[in-house]
This record gives structure tokens, C-alpha cells and sequence, in this order.
């Protein structure tokens, strides 16, 4: 009782007590919109964060962009209510500078890497150099990325600078609004990109692997406040959370690689 009338006064006089003060033993409801790539990890920490802190999760799939009505910046721009969005870092960057997220609590969460699948049981072909990657691409019947950052990179960037020709832009689909794993896993595509950690969760696939190093692109995964949020300092703790290395385990078998921590 002494130690809740001392925060609540200090709270008054110098908002001096940590976010952690101020969620534990609370009963908000925290809104959370992650995108796939790191949906894994928050529903990894979830329970172990609301039991140690008395706080819910609503964790809702929104992609970090696209057209589609559940992407992030559109949930955002329709006034749908979140309290903390988790999405690619490029993509977060202009929701602060539009002003729907808070600057001070952005924070760098993890790194993700683009990789290929194939459905469950079928052979996994060699894509180990740009030669193998290539020869797959150009044999392949159909090929399925994703609509967020890294289909936005393979259709703009990668694929144009390796060349394939009309045939191969015949065959290659941008799937919007579900993960690619699930179309692969169909049997709509015979292979396809994403994010490492977006297609981890997906049933019926198998994981080839990494795309070579010459043809990867990093995408960093971060966090922030939604300006709106009514709960900003429960808000603020779980990305707090996230950061830490409490989380790093659910981090890594996401998919995603942990950022290093400033030494203590």
C-alpha cells in the first residue's frame, strides 16, 4: 500500500515512475497491430508478458503497407483504435512523420531475411548462389512474393537487375493481404518469397532457405506508440519488453535475428 501511494505521488509531482510501475498489477487492454513478420515473436511473449505484468494483449494481423483495408496505415488513417503497432522500420518511419506514431518510443526489434518455400514434400532446389537462384526462377511454373517490403524489393529491385524476361513476368504474382506460405501451400505457386518469419508459422510448406547474400535485403522490424493511445505507458513497457533480452528467445525462433543490447 506504501509502495502504490509513493508512485502515485511521484507520478504527480515528477512522472518519474517506469512504465513497469505503472502496468503491473493494471487492467489495460493493449491493442497491438503487428504485421507477419513479427507476429510470431509477439504471440511467442504474450503470455508470459500478461501474466508478469496483469495486462491483455489484442493482437491483430495488419500488414506494415499495401492497398489492402488491414494494412497499418490504413487501419490508422479509417481512426481504428490500437495502442502499439509492430511492422517494418521504413514503413513505421512514415507513420511517425505523419504523426500517427510516437518518435520518442520507436525502437529497433529485430532483423528479418528473405527466403523461399516450396509446398510440403516437394524437392528443394539448390538456391545457394545467384546461378542456382536464377535457373530455379527462370524453371519454375509460378512464382508467388509478398505485397509488403520484401515483394516490394524482389519485383522492383531484385528480379528486374537479374533480368528473366517477359516470360518470367508472366508467372511471378504479388499476393496481397495473406502470406505467401498459404498460397504456396495450395499449390497455387510452385515457389515462393517472403520473410523468413512470415513463413516459419505457415502449415503444409517446406523452407528452403536463405536467398543468396548477393541477392538479400535486410528488413528491420520496429516498434512504436500510437499517438491515439489511450495507454501509453503500458504501451511503451511492452515495447520495452520486446527490446530486452527476455524476449530475445521468442525473437529468434521467429525467425527474426535479436539487435544487440547496450551494455548495462
Amino acid at each position: 500500500m506504501f509502495r502504490m501511494l509513493f508512485c502515485a505521488t511521484l507520478l504527480t509531482t515528477s512522472f518519474a515512475c517506469s512504465a513497469a510501475d505503472v502496468v503491473h498489477g493494471g487492467k489495460e487492454t493493449l491493442t497491438v497491430l503487428s504485421s507477419g513478420g513479427i507476429m510470431g515473436a509477439i504471440r511467442e511473449v504474450a503470455p508470459a508478458y500478461e501474466k508478469k505484468y496483469g495486462v491483455k494483449l489484442e493482437i491483430l494481423a495488419a500488414p506494415s503497407m499495401g492497398d489492402t483495408p488491414q494494412a497499418i496505415p490504413n487501419r490508422l488513417a479509417r481512426g481504428e483504435q490500437a495502442d502499439v503497432v509492430l511492422m517494418v522500420g521504413s514503413a513505421l518511419d512514415n507513420l511517425v512523420a505523419s504523426g500517427q506514431a510516437d518518435k520518442t518510443s520507436r525502437i529497433d526489434l529485430g532483423k528479418s531475411f528473405i527466403a523461399m518455400a516450396v509446398r510440403k514434400g516437394e524437392p528443394k532446389p539448390d538456391i545457394s548462389t545467384m546461378q542456382t537462384l536464377r535457373k530455379v526462377l527462370q524453371d519454375s511454373s509460378s512464382v508467388a512474393y509478398s505485397d509488403s517490403a520484401s515483394g516490394v524489393y524482389l519485383s522492383k529491385t531484385l528480379f528486374p537487375r537479374m533480368q528473366l524476361g517477359e516470360q518470367f513476368e508472366s508467372k511471378a504474382h504479388m499476393i496481397p493481404a495473406e502470406p505467401v506460405g498459404a498460397v504456396i501451400a495450395r499449390g497455387q505457386a510452385q515457389i515462393g518469397f517472403q520473410q523468413l518469419s512470415e513463413l516459419k508459422p505457415v502449415k503444409g510448406i517446406d523452407i528452403v532457405g536463405l536467398i543468396p547474400a548477393e541477392a538479400q535485403k535486410m528488413t528491420l522490424y520496429s516498434g512504436a506508440v500510437v499517438n491515439k493511445s489511450q495507454h501509453h505507458a503500458a504501451a511503451q513497457a511492452l515495447l520495452d519488453y520486446l527490446a530486452s533480452s527476455e524476449a530475445d528467445a521468442a525473437i529468434k525462433d521467429s525467425g527474426l535475428t535479436p539487435l544487440p543490447h547496450p551494455a548495462s
